[in-house]
C-alpha cells in the first residue's frame, strides 16, 4: 500500500538524516588526518544526554543544547589534543585503537555520572503527527531532516569561503604541501575534531525526542554511521550524505517488508558487500574531491 511505503519512506529519511551527520563527522577528521574516529558515536550520546543534564538544571532547551553542543565541542578538542596529538606520528592503527580507547572512556564517564536510564528530551515542535497520504510524520522528524540539510549547507559554505576551510581541504589534498605554504596540519585535525564533534552532538539531540538517549545509545548509531561512510566512499562528503541515506531507506524498507529482526543485520551486509565488490565506495571515485 502507498501508505505503508510511505511510512517506511519517512522513517528511513529520519534516521539516514541521523546517519548522514555521523558519517559526515567520520569524513572530515579522515580526510584530515586518514583517522578512523570510532569515538564519533559517543558526541551523539553528549548531545543527548548533556541537554538532558543542562534541561534539568533548569536552562531553557535552546540554550541546554547549545551547551551541551559544547561540551560535545570540548571532548572532541580534548581527544586530539590529548590523545592523538600526544601519539606524535604513530600509524595510523594505533592512532584508531586510540580512538576506541577514547570511546571506552567517554562511554564510562557516561555510565558514572548519567547512569543506565534511558531519557527523553522534549519534542521541538509537539508530538501532533502530520498525516501525509494515510502516513504520519511527526514533527520531530521534519527538524532532523532539516538540521541535515541546513548543516551540509554550511559546511559547503565552510569549505568554499572560509581559509580554516580551505586549509581543511589543502590538508586533505596534500598535507606535506599545506604544511610547506604555512598551514598548521595540528590545528587543522584539531578544527575537523571540533566540527565532527559538533555534527554528531547536533544529531544526537535532533534524534533524542524520537529515539530516546542513553549512555551507550552513541555505540550502534557511531557503527552505522561508519558503514554510512564507507558506503558512500570513505573521504567523500557527497557520499557520506547520500550513503546515510540510503542505509535509513534500506533498514526502514527491511524492516517494514522482511522483519525488524533484520534490521540491524542491513548495516553490516552491506559494508561486507561494498568492501568486496566496490572497496571505494558508491561515490568514492578518485576523482572525488575530499572536504
Amino acid at each position: 500500500m502507498l501508505s505503508d511505503f510511505l511510512q517506511f519512506l519517512f522513517s528511513g529519511l529520519t534516521t539516514g538524516a541521523t546517519f548522514a551527520l555521523v558519517a559526515l563527522g567520520f569524513t572530515i577528521i579522515y580526510n584530515a588526518s586518514h583517522v578512523i574516529n570510532f569515538a564519533q558515536g559517543e558526541f551523539l550520546m553528549i548531545g543527548g544526554m548533556g541537554t538532558v543534564m543542562f534541561a534539568a538544571a533548569g536552562m531553557p532547551l535552546l540554550l541546554a543544547i547549545a551547551a551541551a553542543v559544547a561540551l560535545a565541542v570540548i571532548a572532541g578538542m580534548a581527544i586530539e589534543k590529548f590523545a592523538i596529538e600526544r601519539a606524535g606520528q604513530a600509524d595510523t592503527i594505533p592512532l584508531i585503537i586510540i580512538t576506541i580507547g577514547a570511546s571506552l572512556f567517554l562511554r564510562g564517564l557516561a555510565q558514572y555520572f548519567w547512569g543506565k536510564s534511558y531519557h527523553a528530551v522534549p519534542a521541538f515542535s509537539g508530538d501532533e503527527p502530520i498525516n501525509i497520504l494515510g502516513a504520519t510524520l511527526l514533527p520531530q522528524s521534519l527538524w532532523v531532516l532539516g538540521s541535515m540539510l541546513i548543516l551540509v549547507c554550511l559546511l559547503a559554505w565552510f569549505f568554499e569561503r572560509t581559509l580554516s576551510g580551505k586549509a581543511m581541504l589543502a590538508v586533505a589534498a596534500n598535507k606535506d604541501a599545506a604544511q610547506m605554504v604555512g598551514i598548521s596540519p595540528r590545528f587543522v585535525l584539531l578544527l575537523a575534531f571540533a566540527l565532527s564533534a559538533a555534527l554528531g552532538a547536533i544529531a544526537g539531540v535532533m534524534a533524542a525526542p524520537i529515539t530516546l538517549t542513553s549512555y551507550d545509545i552513541g555505540i550502534m548509531l557511531g557503527l552505522k554511521g561508519f558503514v554510512a561512510a564507507v558506503l558512500g566512499g570513505l573521504g567523500s562528503a557527497f557520499g557520506a550524505v547520500a550513503g546515510g541515506l540510503l542505509l535509513g531507506l534500506m533498514e526502514a524498507m527491511t524492516a517494514g517488508y522482511v522483519s525488524s529482526d533484520y534490521k540491524d543485520a542491513v548495516p553490516f551486509v552491506l559494508v561486507l558487500l561494498v568492501l568486496f565488490f566496490m572497496p571505494g565506495g558508491l561515490f568514492g571515485a578518485k576523482s572525488t574531491a575530499r572536504v
